[in-house]
């Protein structure tokens, strides 16, 4: 076990999903997110909402949200109050998706993949492969039966049946140095779109069943990556402010300029949700949450005072946004200032 455990943490060099809290993720599960046995669960805490929570989704008006120790925890009143699930693992979990209100996956540590069916109060482990040694970084579903995760080192695995069987599929990406996976999206009216290290790209147009490489226009990590309102649109982000928008599926592509109150935005970016509205919200390092409404053309870029790394954002049903990362949830405004801030002021 000590051996697995100090390899483990030897690898903790690859870029996370959510690389705003890249250092802080790494160094917590590191010393505390040790390999727990498969019918151990995460263990109840009061403060599970204030811990490290790496993402967030909505299940119909329901909000859930994952992060360190195997939490998951999921609000039915917009983030007031929390009620933390029983989950079968301690692992970090890295990302969370919901098809629908009652159908959701989540993954992490040890290519773990938990599923829920009713909304994120009750979860169960469809897949887990210890000798891999590594995470699953991302995941979407095309619908409740069809989906893919992506992970560290090439990872790419496929369910055609719920997540009854998941199957390895990484040999149909042209991946021979096994560059990380960290995020994949539906393309609206193109298909699926997988960034990741090295600025690495892949797409595909007949629903994953075979993957063109794509010539991107930066060489350093992408964390993540969008589609937008539009058809064919998406917006892929990464390392030190990095962000680009293509219009036509990834054949060419825009960097897109972030003005922060200091200059020019230099902070990573980690995660973006589409919200209600159809504007584009992306958060990153230093508190930075920035919002497009015309399509991901343009960013308005709003510095939270309190600098916490986010990494994860989806929004409420009041208009304001909720944000994950360090320190756990922070219920903010529209912009992204904090919320109970704002509602204390005279």
């Amino acid at each position: 076990m000590r051996e697995r455990v100090m390899t483990q943490a030897r690898r903790g060099a690859w870029p996370l999903a959510a690389g705003a809290v890249l250092a802080l993720a790494l160094g917590m599960w590191a010393d505390t997110a040790q390999a727990a046995p498969a019918d151990e669960y995460s263990t109840e805490s009061a403060k599970a909402s204030q811990s490290l929570l790496i993402d967030a989704a909505q299940a119909g008006k329901r909000l859930v949200v994952v992060g360190d120790r195997g939490h998951i925890l999921f609000s039915d009143d917009q983030g007031k109050t929390w009620t933390q699930a029983r989950v079968p693992t301690r692992q970090l979990l890295t990302a969370v998706f919901f098809f629908d209100d009652k159908h959701g996956w989540a993954v992490g540590h040890d290519a773990q993949i938990l599923a829920s069916t009713d909304g994120g109060a009750t979860w169960s482990k469809q897949f887990e492969d210890l000798s891999r040694e590594a995470p699953l970084l991302d995941v979407t579903f095309l619908d409740a039966q069809h989906g893919f995760a992506v992970g560290a080192y090439g990872a790419l695995l496929e369910t055609t049946d719920g997540g009854q069987h998941w199957q390895d599929v990484a040999e149909r990406l042209d991946n021979a140095d096994q560059l990380h996976l960290n995020g994949i999206a539906v393309i609206k009216d193109a298909g699926l779109f997988i960034v990741g290290e090295q600025g690495s790209m892949f797409r595909s147009g007949d629903n994953g069943q075979t993957w063109a490489k794509v010539d991107g226009p930066y060489e350093g990590s992408l964390f993540g990556v969008i589609g937008t309102a539009q058809p064919q649109t998406l917006l892929a982000y990464g390392l030190r402010g990095n962000l680009f928008r293509s219009t036509d599926f990834g054949d060419s592509w825009q960097p897109i300029e972030l003005k922060a109150a200091r200059g020019t935005l230099e902070f990573g970016l980690a995660s973006a949700t589409l919200v209600e509205d159809g504007s584009v919200v992306l958060v990153g390092n230093g508190g930075s949450v920035l919002r497009s409404h015309d399509d991901g053309q343009t960013f308005s870029v709003y510095n939270r005072a309190d600098r916490i790394a986010l990494a994860g954002v989806t929004g409420l049903t009041t208009g304001g946004l909720l944000l994950v990362g360090q320190g756990g949830v922070h219920l903010a405004t529209a912009e992204g200032a904090d919320q109970a801030a704002k509602e204390a002021r005279p």
